[in-house]
């Protein structure tokens, strides 16, 4: 495989969009529910980063670390809050099959100039399980999270990968 033409150098316009959407865009809506979650019974607060938040992720820093953020914000509500009873969690999906993730093999794999079914097998290489996760799987993980089922579960970052090893 080739390795890249050049490293990409991330721009502060990617690093606030980044920003605004996975980052504010949680934190916000964590603020503006405080009142309603203080009122349940079973209040759970459960924000989506990614295995990128664990690992890392070479040539997307802005992503990567607006997910390490995500992580850092389900830690300190489930400081803050959990006297209160509010339980906060974060899921870090893996590889999720779909549309989006067949767009980003192929393309991937006409940029390298290989093929689609070898990219999409050098993708499952990093995964334990060999196979990537569906929406549902994450969906699944949430609903019992969210469920008295998941009562004493709190500041955990769950991921749902299939042992992702590196990205």
């Amino acid at each position: 495989r080739r390795p890249p033409r050049s490293t990409p150098k991330p721009s502060s316009a990617a690093s606030d969009v980044y920003k605004r959407q996975n980052l504010n865009g949680q934190f916000y809506c964590t603020k503006y529910a405080m009142p309603l979650l203080k009122r349940s019974q079973n209040a759970s607060i459960i924000c989506i980063s990614s295995v990128a938040g664990r690992l890392g992720y070479g040539y997307r820093t802005p992503y990567s670390a607006t997910k390490w953020a995500i992580i850092g914000l389900v830690k300190s509500l489930a400081i803050e809050l959990g006297p209160s009873g509010i339980r906060a969690n974060a899921l870090l999906p893996g590889i999720v099959e779909g549309p989006r993730m067949q767009k980003v093999i192929a393309d991937r794999a006409a940029a390298l100039e290989l093929s689609y079914q070898d990219m999409e097998q050098d993708y499952l290489k990093k995964i334990s399980l060999r196979r990537m996760v569906s929406a549902q799987d994450v969906a699944d993980q949430a609903i019992f999270l969210a469920s008295p089922l998941g009562r004493n579960i709190s500041g955990q970052a769950i991921s749902i990968c299939g042992n992702v090893e590196t990205l």
